[in-house]
């Protein structure tokens, strides 16, 4: 089965062909997210008609998505006029393929599910660093979506109750604020300018001060694992993000974690993603492989009768 997958970020466009659960092959291009939603179509469009014979679109995209209906829910200003956007109706209709829209981070999820670091396991939780915390519940190897598609919200965790109480922000005293790679990086940088970017940080970590800051940064990851774990009981849980390329934060949070939960709770594993920037890709593929078995089995069952 050859299939077409995308993942839409604020910062670029990944796309590749993907053979029998195999991404053969990708690229990148910018995305030029400020020209907005219509502009982030016509570029996945543009892509598509170079290509002949796949028999699926799978796309991966920031923003909140209704993965029944393929549409946008919502997106903030980081790509203007892309709420709303019916991404599956617009594309089935110019190409005659099916076509899967799906939450970026849900997309990676359910790629490292099928393909990855959470494929020995039928249920378990994702969690990504960056700009914000993102999260995605994998269930019976399928996404749980909640009642309106934005279940797995885990930024907006509170890790701090007072600021939460004396903010004005929807995001003050949440998770994201203090765990994010975004919180690391604006603390290094007030004590050095030059810590601008995860790499450096971590380049720095011999640094007594360094080390500090990178320490409280993962007491603040701990706090909401911790929660975490005590609402899901999960087996295990997927941390993905460029930083958790370090190997100390896997460390550092496996060494500190039995001490701040229940003992009926420390089975669980806690682990690197491992597929990269390709996540998102295969986890749409995934959602047009299973669409596709699906469809064999109804007709195999209704030529049975």
């Amino acid at each position: 089965m050859k299939n077409v997958v995308f993942d839409i970020g604020g910062t670029s466009i990944k796309y590749g062909v993907c053979i029998d659960g195999r991404l053969a092959e990708s690229h990148e291009t910018p995305t030029n997210a400020s020209r907005g939603g219509p502009y982030i179509m016509e570029t996945v469009k543009s892509i598509l008609y170079t290509e002949a014979g796949y028999h699926a679109v799978g796309i991966s995209t920031a923003g909140q998505v209704d993965a029944e209906n393929g549409s946008v829910i919502y997106a903030n200003s980081n790509i203007p006029d892309y709420t709303g956007t019916q991404i599956k109706k617009e594309l089935e209709k110019l190409f005659s393929v099916p076509v899967f829209v799906e939450n970026d981070v849900n997309a990676a999820a359910l790629g490292e599910a099928a393909y990855g670091a959470g494929k020995d396991y039928e249920s378990f939780l994702c969690l990504t660093y960056g700009t914000g915390v993102g999260g995605a519940i994998i269930q019976n190897r399928t996404i749980y979506h909640g009642s309106s598609f934005s279940a797995g919200e885990f930024g907006a965790l509170v890790t701090h109750g007072k600021e939460k109480l004396d903010g004005t922000d929807v995001f003050d005293g949440c998770y994201e604020r203090y765990a994010s790679t975004t919180a690391l990086v604006q603390r290094a940088e007030a004590f050095d300018p030059r810590l601008s970017s995860g790499r450096i940080i971590f380049d720095s970590l011999e640094r007594m001060e360094v080390r500090r800051i990178v320490d409280l940064w993962i007491d603040e990851i701990l706090l909401g694992l911790v929660s975490l774990i005590h609402i899901f009981n999960p087996s295990c849980i997927v941390l993905g993000g460029g930083i958790m390329a370090q190997p100390y934060i896997l460390q550092e949070l496996k060494k500190r974690l039995p001490d701040r939960i229940m003992p009926s709770f420390s089975h669980v594993t806690v682990t690197a993603a491992a597929l990269g920037n390709t996540a998102g890709m295969l986890g749409v593929n995934y959602l047009a492989e299973q669409a596709e078995q699906n469809k064999r089995r109804r007709t195999k069952r209704g030529g049975s009768l």
